[in-house]
């Protein structure tokens, strides 16, 4: 994974923002390279949020998951909300800012190469438009697939999410426009709940916290898991947690507390339980097998 300094991060990135993910690739791509994925995240706006670019060093893609605010692309106004999907180009005049009453959560991929424009126009978001999704869980799903892989440091990293980057614009090009025969809006909520929990899984405690962000039932959202999932919203979770404190432990090497913490156990002993339930060993053993490898 590329390394990016604190001045080229001011210029990239927003500071107005909380609780983000990011993930860099290939910040300086080559000459002649038809579509590269440069960077990306996932951002909550602070309610003073506002941004006034002249232009942008990529071309990029942003979506709207929850809150409110509004966009002007070249001085044209849009009203932002969930499902909006907006596209600027590096000569793309940009200012953005959130209701802070309902301060937006987004998500972002910034992209390089000959191909890209082309490539946008296909997928029906040309720089410099605004488009809306009406079922659009299954997007932000994928958008968390890519800022997952995004921040491994594995050298298959790009190429994986180079092939995710193309699932993701189908994806935008299939859920563009209006509500089509046979869209499920029982399946776009347990894909909006999964990203939720995909998204926030180290600091989610509890099925009433999850419900009282994706706006649905408690017992919905357990009937939706089932039927989709064949497991309960909590067993996800609990996999997620397991899995994220498994990628910790290998890749950092801290104590099993540390781990702990990371995904929000406060006791160590439940936690080791918990993993041993999830993953068949204790997170001790599998320390042992990293010292060993």
């Amino acid at each position: 994974m590329d390394k990016i300094g604190s001045q080229a991060a001011a210029q990239l990135l927003s500071q107005q923002v909380s609780g983000a993910r990011y993930f860099f690739l290939n910040l300086a791509p080559a000459r002649g390279e038809a579509l590269t994925l440069t960077l990306g995240g996932r951002e909550t706006c602070n309610p003073d949020y506002a941004i006034d670019r002249e232009g942008y060093p990529y071309l990029g893609i942003e979506y709207v998951a929850e809150g409110r605010g509004w966009l002007k692309l070249d001085g044209r106004r849009h009203e932002l909300a969930p499902g909006a999907l907006f596209c600027y180009g590096q000569a793309t005049r940009c200012e953005m800012g959130t209701d802070p009453l309902h301060p937006m959560v987004k998500y972002f991929v910034c992209v390089a190469g000959t191909q890209v424009v082309r490539r946008m126009r296909r997928a029906g978001l040309p720089p410099g438009r605004m488009r809306r999704l009406v079922a659009h869980g299954e997007v932000r799903s994928v958008w968390e697939d890519i800022i997952r892989d995004g921040q491994h440091a594995g050298g298959l990293a790009r190429e994986i999410c180079a092939a995710l980057l193309q699932v993701l614009l189908l994806k935008m090009e299939q859920g563009m426009g209006q509500r089509a025969p046979g869209v499920n809006p029982a399946k776009d909520t347990f894909l909006r709940c999964k990203a939720l929990i995909d998204a926030q899984a180290d600091k989610m405690a509890s099925l009433r916290e999850l419900a009282a962000q994706a706006g649905v039932e408690a017992s919905s959202i357990c009937r939706l898991f089932q039927r989709y999932q064949g497991t309960s919203p909590y067993q996800y979770l609990l996999r997620r947690k397991m899995n994220l404190a498994a990628e910790f432990l290998v890749e950092s090497g801290e104590l099993v507390k540390e781990a702990a913490l990371r995904v929000g156990f406060a006791d160590p002993y439940h936690f080791s339980r918990c993993f041993k339930s999830v993953h068949g060993v204790a997170p001790s053993d599998l320390m042992r097998y990293r010292r060993a490898s």
